[in-house]
């Protein structure tokens, strides 16, 4: 098996190498790492939710969440209260504070998409959002058999 061929192996460098640029806006000029600005964005979307959506939402685990949601209420970024049906589990939520930086960040990484997909044509754009969908689709499906 040629590994560059492989079809995990060139998905996991293609996330990997967009997620790096990315990161480049909000880590330089922010200084949030990956996984607080998933958090970030999961709750700018969400607005106050249960850590486990944030996980769920961000495809993070529960160490990457609660190490991220940690620094963030430390800055001021988000605010976490004790859930009323779980007495183990908190709701997060922006601050005002942490409403803005998204506000602030989210042009930046809307830009760096567009210059990724510019590079495509419309009709090319559509064939790979409908190729990724079929593709999560199939992966999901393995993962519930098993």
């Amino acid at each position: 098996m040629d590994l560059k061929r492989f079809f995990p192996y060139r998905l996991a460098r293609l996330a990997d190498v967009v997620s790096r640029a990315t990161a480049q806006v909000y880590a330089e000029r922010f200084a949030l790492t990956r996984d607080e600005w998933r958090v970030l964005a999961a709750l700018a979307q969400l607005g106050e939710v249960r850590t486990a959506a944030v996980m769920q939402s961000s495809t993070l685990d529960k160490m990457q969440v609660s190490r991220a949601v940690g620094r963030m209420e430390r800055d001021g970024l988000l605010a976490r209260s004790p859930d009323p049906e779980d007495g183990r589990g908190y709701l997060l939520r922006l601050t005002p504070a942490g409403r803005a930086l998204h506000r602030r960040v989210v042009p930046m990484v809307q830009a760096r998409e567009a210059f990724l997909l510019e590079a495509l044509t419309p009709e090319e754009r559509a064939a790979l959002d409908r190729a990724i969908g079929i593709v999560q689709a199939r992966a999901e499906q393995l993962l519930r058999q098993g």
